[in-house]
């Protein structure tokens, strides 16, 4: 493994066409990763949607609608360990380790995934996202364009990714992951685009004309930020 390589682990036809007659656990190992991350997107998204906590609020009333969003943070940080177990159950393969000056470039692209995702955080009410404050009600004079939402709407779902698919070093289970998980990210964002509309109307609307979703435009091929 010299330097400024990325060292690879496997060839495309072993990856593709898995050695030993091993097609069913690899369809086994896909199936279950996917699976486990739908599942676990889709009760994420059940819990954040304004029916469920609507139906909070009429059950149990305004208090503990008010600590709700403490509660689902809390779960679902929890319901993680389970969900990262998936793929760790799998026996796993190297694909490849990226070694520097290489290194240097996804070291970057991750810490820039960290800043664009932090600086989302912050612009927002941090303490009503944590769940240790009420939600504030949603008023178009309350949507944030400002910092990382002036180069794409959903700054946090583009920083994980930075952050995932900028590895250095990648197995064959990560890649799955992280494939599940993109795909959750990007129908969630969708999902979420449906709230969005809805709570602040045409405001909106003319954002996510100016503003793309996840992946920026780059000035120098002719986009705008």
């Amino acid at each position: 493994m010299g330097k400024g390589k990325v060292t690879g682990a496997l060839s495309l036809t072993s990856l593709i066409v898995p050695s030993n007659g091993k097609i069913t656990v690899m369809l086994l190992r896909v199936a279950a990763i996917f699976f486990s991350v739908g599942v676990y997107g889709a009760l994420h998204s059940a819990a954040a949607s304004q029916a469920v906590k609507g139906w909070v609020r009429l059950r149990w009333g305004a208090r503990a609608a008010r600590w709700y969003r403490l509660a689902y943070n809390l779960v679902f940080t929890a319901l993680l360990l389970p969900l990262l177990a998936v793929p760790a159950a799998f026996p796993d393969r190297l694909l490849y380790v990226i070694h520097p000056p290489w290194l240097y470039v996804t070291t970057g692209l991750q810490l820039g995934g960290l800043a664009l995702a932090a600086d989302a955080t912050f612009r927002t009410d941090l303490w009503a996202f944590l769940g240790l404050k009420p939600e504030p009600k949603a008023t178009a004079e309350e949507l944030v364009v400002r910092g990382a939402y002036r180069w794409v709407r959903h700054p946090m779902y583009t920083g994980s990714l930075l952050i995932l698919w900028a590895m250095p070093a990648m197995t064959l289970n990560s890649v799955l992951f992280y494939a599940a998980l993109t795909l959750y990210i990007v129908v969630g964002a969708m999902l979420e685009e449906r709230r969005l509309l809805t709570a602040y109307g045409e405001t909106y609307a003319r954002y996510r004309h100016r503003v793309p979703m996840l992946i920026p435009r780059i000035p120098i091929f002719g986009g705008k930020p």
